[in-house]
């Protein structure tokens, strides 16, 4: 049994914690021995428990043996490993938490700050580069340096170019531009005895090509060198922080100038971000001086990364291990990005080292070189109080520019610019000493962008803060040109810009210095009372205005009254025109339906409404004679080109429906003794039933609708026969008549129909009969008994009665099933003669709706083959349609009239395009049933146009308009 661990020491230090973390690793592994696990870490029993004690930290290599044998995650433990060394290292800081003196730094690696020219000793691996540009130099006066961030750029220009020509007794102005590079200019130039600072900015303001002057003044008060070198470092910055363009082409011009001239005596070279290239070939003349000028620095190759690692330390007599030298080389070869980390990483192996070897070890506890740069910035971070943690965050994001399509640079700020508490003060004191930023005097800016690259901590507050970000760099540059400007008025934001700022009023801590909160508040009471100012302007014109109107509106008011009382004169006269204007025209419509038609299209257009639009589809209607006397039923077989009419002339008419504006009659059936009063086409063959007054029921065959011959003739025991309906089978037909006679036949033999089952519940002739779309349920009007019954039909042998009901208060004509929904439709008299009813999944019908409209009887309904559409003939002499889709929801679509006599029912063909309409008079009326459609195209059908003299005649004094 394994002996039992010692308990940890007491606190809750990150030592304690990092061991804590490791007993649990080690009983969530199943509490293996210490011997067990030395087996496969390959280190001691007391080693390993060493680790588990809590006393030290242990070292890496121990703790990835540890976490290994467990089974745990090395990587995470790894991160854990450096988190908590940082701690430790924290804690064993010193104890007034103030950062070492940077003097005390004696690193040959000057980390992420680049190679100055005091570190030329130091400076190893880029001779080549250097060498190139030397001798282009010697032979252009315009070169440019082009390499990615971190690629060394600046080292390379500061520690290797510039201390070479200096050495060659060359006179070398270094500058970077920053946010007015003119003013840089003219600094750097009256540091070298050409004039005061103010009056050389405003030579070069006034003439770019006063450059080339000074520098030949420079050169020929400089014995012994008639040539200077100046050198722009950081070019990128005329885009990133110079927001002028006016100044930033001005700089652009100068150099240009200066290096183009006939007797120049200046070599210019710029150190320029390679993503910056797009930006520099947008200046035309620029463009044209980078086609030979143009130098890269990529990355360095291995025996260039053995040089910049070992000479340094060889250069203070120390030397790199071998496992780090190859470790160093294999990360940063192939990435000219990763040379500040390298350095920083070497910096910080410098630090941990022991005695005059750098360690691999060393390294590992420096963090390495993906971890060294975060772990220190969180050192750093770690190290500040909850409010000097504040003023990081502004102090960093100020460091910052945020550019547009291109990654974050590094800004160069003055102290002006950030606040004067002594938290901000300590924040730039520690963060220059642990080399994070870079003080030069009364300016400040990052040490390298790798920074902004690799701190995440940093990272997320510019993706958290990028518009505060521009909004308050905006702010920052307009309180320096106020304050410039000794607070001119004219200076403060307002409109746009000002909107642009006002949510840094608003934020609880936007970071703002004292000047730019005096700023904007400056700005915004300027607002405030030129918005006051405004108001009492507003008020007098308001007032001026205000009398000016009421004189204008008693002037006026008169004139619009009248013009008013004449709208509403001339509207009431269009509105009673229109009206008796569709009347006449639907009473046209049999004698003259060319006339009716153009008099309702001028009234619908005149003064549009549903009576207008009524008359004008009642107009549109084609007409023919079906028979000479009265006609009883009608139907429209499955394919729609077949239209059967019954009447009182005892015989059934077949019709060609194919040209439905011109039908034609095909045959003539005339095997019944008396009236018929009832036709149904089959559902799935060319057959159709007819029957009447003789109680026979004839069936007929119409495959050939010009020779129809008869099929089977059948003795019904009706006295008469008033209904008919096939099943959507077509294996069943119903008869229905007096008496209250519901006979069921079995047709699927049409020649030889069978006698089915007789239905007995109606006492009155029942006068009509439907099949829902599956052919469940029948359902049948008794007539003058005011009852619907519903019938299951499911075996037509054994029908059962589901439902009887009083429908209608006067009498039940007729019932329809939706083929679609499958609501019952029932049809009758009273006051509300159409009703709807949900007859599926219920006990007893529940009405859905009661429909009024018709005032008289309504002996037919019947829907649309979608469904949508319910149609119902009245004894008014009217056909109604309205929409029922939803059946809760029914909307009045059309009412058809002009009719002489009741009419007796509509039909649908299957395609739903045409409506047919039965009157009792022996007439038929087919139309389209899209009556949008028709609307639109009613000239198509109108006849000859409306003259003058019909027009005066039928709409008086309207402005003659033709409709078509």
């Amino acid at each position: 049994m394994p002996r039992k661990e010692s308990p940890l020491p007491e606190g809750d230090g990150p030592v304690v914690r990092f061991a804590a973390e490791l007993r649990e690793l080690r009983r969530a592994a199943g509490g293996p021995s210490y011997r067990d696990l030395a087996g496969r870490a390959h280190y001691s029993v007391a080693t390993l428990s060493s680790a588990a004690a809590g006393r030290r930290l242990p070292s890496l290599e121990v703790t990835r043996g540890y976490v290994s044998a467990c089974g745990g995650d090395v990587e995470r433990w790894e991160t854990f490993w450096h988190t908590t060394a940082a701690a430790v290292a924290l804690a064993e800081g010193p104890a007034d938490g103030t950062a070492p003196p940077p003097d005390q730094d004696d690193s040959p690696y000057p980390g992420l700050a680049s190679f100055g020219s005091r570190h030329s000793r130091f400076f190893f691996g880029r001779e080549r580069v250097v060498e190139q540009l030397r001798r282009r130099l010697t032979d252009q006066r315009f070169i440019a340096l082009f390499g990615a961030s971190g690629a060394g750029k600046s080292s390379v220009l500061h520690a290797g170019l510039s201390p070479y020509l200096r050495a060659e007794d060359r006179t070398v102005l270094t500058l970077t531009p920053g946010v007015r590079p003119l003013e840089e200019l003219a600094v750097r130039l009256a540091g070298h005895g050409a004039g005061t600072p103010g009056r050389l900015l405003e030579d070069l303001r006034a003439d770019p090509g006063n450059l080339h002057l000074l520098l030949r003044q420079i050169a020929a008060e400089t014995p012994g060198r008639d040539e200077v070198t100046l050198v722009v470092d950081q070019f990128e910055e005329v885009f990133t922080l110079c927001s002028r363009r006016e100044e930033r082409d001005r700089f652009i011009d100068a150099l240009l100038l200066a290096a183009r001239a006939e007797n120049s005596v200046c070599r210019i070279v710029l150190g320029v971000r390679a993503d910056f290239y797009a930006h520099c070939i947008a200046h035309v003349d620029l463009a044209r001086a980078l086609d030979a000028a143009m130098v890269t620095l990529g990355p360095m190759d291995s025996e260039e990364l053995h040089r910049a690692i070992c000479r340094p330390a060889e250069a203070v007599g120390s030397r790199v291990e071998g496992r780090l030298l190859a470790y160093l080389i294999a990360q940063a070869q192939d990435s000219a990005g990763m040379l500040p980390l390298l350095s920083h990483a070497l910096r910080e192996t410098w630090r941990h080292r022991r005695g005059t070897l750098l360690t691999m070890e060393a390294c590992r506890s420096a963090g390495s070189i993906e971890h060294a740069l975060t772990r220190t910035a969180e050192r750093f971070h770690q190290a500040l109080s909850a409010r000097q943690k504040e003023a990081a965050r502004h102090l960093f994001l100020r460091l910052v520019a945020v550019g547009e399509g291109v990654e974050y640079s590094k800004r160069r700020i003055g102290r002006g610019e950030l606040s004067s508490d002594p938290d901000t003060t300590a924040v730039v004191d520690r963060a220059a000493a642990e080399r994070l930023i870079t003080v030069d005097g009364e300016h400040l800016d990052l040490t390298h962008e790798a920074l902004i690259r690799w701190w995440p901590r940093l990272r997320g507050w510019l993706a958290e803060d990028r518009e505060l970000l521009r909004t308050r760099r905006q702010l920052t540059e307009a309180a320096a040109t106020w304050a410039h400007l000794e607070r001119d008025p004219g200076a403060l934001l307002r409109g746009t810009r000002l909107e642009a700022v006002r949510p840094l009023a608003r934020a609880e801590d936007a970071g703002l210095t004292a000047r730019e909160r005096e700023f904007l508040a400056a700005s915004l009471a300027a607002e405030s009372a030129d918005r006051a100012a405004a108001d009492r302007r507003r008020r007098r014109r308001r007032l001026l205005i205000a009398a000016s109107a009421v004189l204008l509106v008693i002037s006026l008011a008169t004139s619009v009254l009248a013009v008013h009382a004449d709208r509403e004169v001339t509207a009431q006269r269009d509105d009673a025109v229109a009206h008796n204007a569709s009347t006449a025209a639907t009473a046209l419509s049999h004698r003259s339906p060319g006339l009716a038609t153009q008099i309702a299209l001028a009234a619908h257009r005149l003064r549009p409404s549903r009576h207008s639009r009524d008359a004008l589809l009642s107009t549109l209607m084609s007409t023919w004679t079906a028979h000479r006397a009265e006609m009883y039923a009608m139907d429209v077989s499955p394919n729609g080109s077949l239209l059967a009419t019954a009447s009182r002339d005892r015989t059934v008419r077949l019709w060609d429906l194919r040209t439905p504006r011109h039908p034609h009659r095909t045959a003539v059936l005339t095997g019944h003794k008396d009236a018929v009063y009832a036709v149904a086409m089959h559902p799935r063959r060319p057959v159709l039933a007819s029957a009447g007054a003789d109680g026979a029921l004839n069936l007929w065959d119409i495959a050939d609708p010009h020779r129809p011959h008869r099929l089977a003739t059948l003795e019904t025991h009706t006295r008469t026969v008033r209904a008919l309906a096939f099943s959507p089978s077509g294996d069943t037909l119903v008869s229905a008549g007096s008496d209250g006679d519901v006979v069921l036949w079995n047709t699927r033999s049409v020649s030889r129909p069978v006698r089915g089952v007789s239905l007995r519940g109606h006492h009155d002739e029942v006068r009509s009969v439907a099949f829902s779309a599956d052919g469940r349920l029948l359902a049948s009007a008794g007539g003058g008994d005011e009852r619907v019954i519903l019938w299951d039909t499911t075996s037509p042998a054994h029908p059962v009665e589901r439902a009887d009901w009083r429908a209608h208060s006067v009498t039940a004509l007729s019932v329809a099933f939706n083929p679609r929904t499958g609501v019952l439709a029932t049809s009758g008299g009273g006051d509300r003669p159409v009703k709807l009813w949900r007859v599926a999944g219920v006990h007893r019908p529940v009405l859905l709706a009661a429909l009024d409209g018709p005032t008289d009887v309504v002996g037919s309904v019947g829907f649309s083959p979608d469904g949508r559409l319910l149609t119902a003939g009245s004894d008014d002499r009217t056909a109604r349609f309205w929409r029922v889709s939803p059946p809760g929801r029914v909307r009045r679509e059309a009412v058809l009239t002009g009719f002489t006599t009741a009419v007796l029912g509509l039909r649908f063909t299957p395609d739903g395009e045409q409506v047919v309409t039965g009157v009792f008079d022996g007439t038929a009326h087919a139309l389209p049933a899209d009556f949008d459609q028709l609307l639109t195209h009613a000239c198509t059908y109108a006849g000859q146009p409306l003259t003058r003299e019909q027009w005066r005649h039928y709409l008086g004094k309207v402005p003659y308009r033709r409709p078509c």
